[in-house]
């Protein structure tokens, strides 16, 4: 396996959500490298996507949605979960994939409470980390596209596309 490149990181969003799927969370704890499959994403994509945390326009919180792709944002929900999304796309584009789901873990926050990665990963280069980053087998996964979840705050377009991806 190779670590994932910043070609891959170019990806939109959309594009990049449903190639992430058969890929390796790999994180190093302790001395020990964890390889995680990932089963589960979905998509946000920019400041007119009323489920992106950009929506709202650039923030202290979001502006590491606004870099170039390859880094991670880690995001507490509900004070109390640490969410991995991994950024894509250009610079001062907002968007980036939620990690849903890793084998045997899914949930985002179960994913992370696992690989026990908090906010101090926000901003993490997935390109030159030794503590996290994303590993490609070179196989395909096939996948199925539904609405996200967890999103009723959304407008109706928003909450309707087709933007979370399963690995069959």
């Amino acid at each position: 396996m190779k670590k994932v490149t910043q070609s891959f990181y170019d990806l939109t969003s959309i594009e990049a959500a449903p190639l992430l799927l058969g890929k390796f969370i790999c994180r190093e704890i302790e001395g020990k490298v964890i390889k995680s499959k990932i089963i589960e994403t979905e998509a946000y994509f920019g400041e007119t996507d009323t489920a992106c945390h950009a929506s709202k326009g650039k923030t202290k919180r979001t502006k590491i949605l606004y870099e170039k792709g390859g880094i991670a944002y880690v995001y507490l929900c509900y004070g109390i979960h640490s969410l991995l999304n991994v950024v894509t796309g250009q610079e001062n584009f907002p968007q980036a994939v939620l990690i849903r789901g890793i084998e045997n873990y899914a949930g985002p926050g179960k994913l992370t409470k696992y690989l026990k990665i908090d906010t101090s990963f926000n901003g993490e280069n997935l390109l030159t980390s030794n503590r996290l980053w994303i590993e490609d087998e070179g196989s395909s996964c096939e996948y199925t596209a539904t609405p996200r979840i967890g999103i009723d705050y959304a407008t109706e377009e928003y909450r309707n596309k087709l933007w979370r991806f399963l690995a069959k």
